[in-house]
């Protein structure tokens, strides 16, 4: 599988449990959302307006877009959390298993294995470092660890049953 039909495999409605450690003082929060993934086109003009502002060519070869919705609760003492993001997904022309992730405030780059997405965001205050992987195509599992430059780490596993919608909609 490579990186856009792992994508086009998430397209649709997700029901997302997620348990965050925090290795330094051990507290744990759980949480849970519903998410909408969204496969967007190249010529998507949120897409466009994307790659224009990390000076990206839109029509570069295998170029998709992304757009996440989520609205849920991080843990169960804290308000509610409604939002969507784009993300376009820039596949390396010289090895297709690794290349951008393109974000709105900063950038991913991603290394596509046989079965797992890993995705690995760096920046002057963090290191995050994110595996999803599918069991079934209605099961989709994600592990991160994510290390602040402040010293406090995370660590988090999150299960993902689609509720609606079909891959590649």
């Amino acid at each position: 599988m490579d990186v856009i039909e792992f994508f086009e495999l998430s397209a649709g409605k997700w029901f997302s449990q997620r348990t965050v450690h925090n290795l330094n003082s051990g507290e744990l929060q759980a949480g849970k959302s519903e998410l909408k993934i969204e496969i967007l086109t190249a010529s998507d003009a949120a897409v466009v307006k994307l790659c224009q502002q990390h000076s990206i060519n839109p029509a570069a070869t295998g170029l998709k877009g992304v757009r996440i919705s989520w609205d849920g609760i991080p843990d169960r003492d804290k308000a509610k959390q409604i939002g969507s993001t784009i993300l376009a997904i820039v596949p390396n022309p010289d090895n297709p298993s690794e290349g951008k992730v393109l974000q709105d405030k900063g950038n991913s780059r991603y290394v596509m294995g046989d079965d797992v997405l890993t995705l690995i965001t760096e920046s002057d205050t963090l290191h995050a470092e994110e595996r999803l992987w599918y069991l079934i195509p209605n099961l989709r599992l994600r592990t991160s660890v994510v290390k602040q430059a402040n010293g406090t780490e995370q660590a988090s596993f999150c299960s993902e049953i689609r509720m609606g919608g079909s891959p590649k909609t």
